[in-house]
């Protein structure tokens, strides 16, 4: 076994902006590892549910103990994502084999980030416009939606390990509006424990789990990951960092999909001056707490010397 010191950098980075904004770990790790730093497919695609198996619960424990996840919900995804996790990391792998295996990963894996990225921006427009209230007691399972989504989202998890925290959580927002943000990262987080074992299971047996690669991404994202989830929850601002991931994620699946270096190239142009257009009117739309502090206190002076 040999732990490989990008591997472990690109862990911590990773796993930290995990840990900070949320977004899933596949959608982040496995393009790094294949773009990046030259990991196959298979492999990266193995190894990072590996590894997920066990950067999961860091997040699940912290929102059990906070009682922000539905048990009714998180027991209709196992049911459908369990097998079809399994499922699909044996259908990747028995379809297709060597230069034709690791094509086809590619492939899926754009597709899956695209989607992703689609599933990214509409979970910001949806969040804008969500009640910050936490669902009601007699809170209404749609038992048959939401096996669907399990069944959909874990065969896409086991194929590419994307999907879980970005596929999966953007169609429960819609099957259940009235869900509290903070509840549905509790849950799709629950949910996803059971899914990433039942696909990193289909992949050790199916696939090509380097046990060098899990390790290496294990030491750099574990702590990582941590760090970013205590950040996370004190004062630290996560909004300017999404933007940057989306645009990378959305770069990643355009250049797995085969598309050009100049193409890849006008993409990523496009995503900087979109950021940089964003942040702007970010900018402008924030209040300033402090001058308008100084100017209270100017005029409230003024006053007092004018009486």
């Amino acid at each position: 076994m040999h732990v490989d010191g990008f591997i472990v950098l690109a862990g911590v980075i990773v796993g930290f902006a995990v840990g900070l904004t949320g977004m899933g770990g596949g959608a982040l790790m496995t393009p790094v590892l294949v773009l990046l730093l030259g990991v196959s497919p298979g492999a990266a695609v193995s190894s990072d549910l590996v590894a997920s198996l066990f950067m999961k619960p860091v997040g699940s424990i912290v929102h059990i103990r906070r009682q922000t996840v539905q048990w009714p919900l998180v027991t209709w995804l196992v049911v459908g994502s369990v097998p079809s996790g399994f499922l699909g990391a044996y259908v990747i792998n028995a379809t297709a084999t060597g230069a034709a295996l690791a094509n086809d990963l590619k492939l899926a894996l754009g597709i899956a980030l695209t989607v992703a990225v689609a599933g990214i921006v509409a979970k910001s427009v949806l969040d804008r416009r969500r009640s910050p209230t936490t669902a009601p007691a007699d809170f209404a399972v749609r038992p048959l939606p939401t096996l669907l989504i399990g069944l959909l989202g874990g065969f896409v998890v086991g194929m590419t390990s994307v999907g879980s925290g970005s596929l999966m959580i953007v169609a429960l927002m819609f099957l259940y509006p009235g869900l509290a943000g903070r509840e549905l990262v509790g849950t799709d987080l629950v949910q996803s424990i059971p899914l990433v074992g039942s696909a990193a299971l289909g992949q050790a047996i199916f696939g090509h789990v380097s046990l060098g690669v899990t390790v290496s991404l294990l030491i750099g994202s574990l702590p990582a990951i941590y760090v970013g989830s205590r950040l996370s929850a004190s004062t630290a601002s996560t909004g300017y960092l999404r933007p940057v991931i989306t645009a990378v994620l959305l770069v990643s699946a355009v250049k797995l999909l085969g598309l050009g270096n100049t193409g890849v190239a006008l993409i990523a142009l496009a995503c900087v001056v979109a950021g940089s257009a964003y942040l702007l009117v970010r900018r402008r739309r924030s209040p300033l707490p402090q001058l308008e502090g100084t100017t209270r206190a100017t005029s409230a002076s003024g006053r007092a010397g004018g009486s």
